[in-house]
């Protein structure tokens, strides 16, 4: 996956900010994207990292440790970290839409089962 922060911002927005309940704004310094008030991914920009909501870390760091993992900062959290020049383009949209749907409503993640049958 190209690393130019730009467009993987353009990217990113692209592909969430569709998404029912979706919004961007900064987190700090970092571009943000948050479903019912709760940030499900961000961006790392000065790293070239996503940090992004997950309940499978474990799975993801084991599949691929250069890709996927976690500093301290959120070793209690449910969040890793995601190398964004190593990261192939299904499995981020994988962990995107799976982080979204972790944080969404019952009523978001219906309206976007719908929008999903729509397309």
């Amino acid at each position: 996956m190209a690393t130019d922060m730009h467009i993987f911002l353009q990217y990113l927005k692209s592909t969430l900010l569709p998404l029912p309940g979706v919004t961007h704004k900064m987190c700090f310094e970092d571009p943000a994207f948050y479903v019912n008030n709760k940030i499900f991914c961000n961006i790392k920009e000065k790293d070239e990292l996503l940090a992004i909501h997950t309940a499978e870390r474990e799975k993801w760091i084991a599949l691929d440790p250069q890709t996927y993992f976690i500093t301290p900062h959120y070793q209690n959290y449910k969040y890793m970290l995601v190398r964004l020049e190593t990261v192939l383009p299904d499995d981020l949209n994988q962990l995107l839409i799976t982080a979204y749907l972790a944080r969404a409503t019952k009523k978001l993640i219906r309206e976007y089962e719908e929008m999903k049958a729509n397309n």
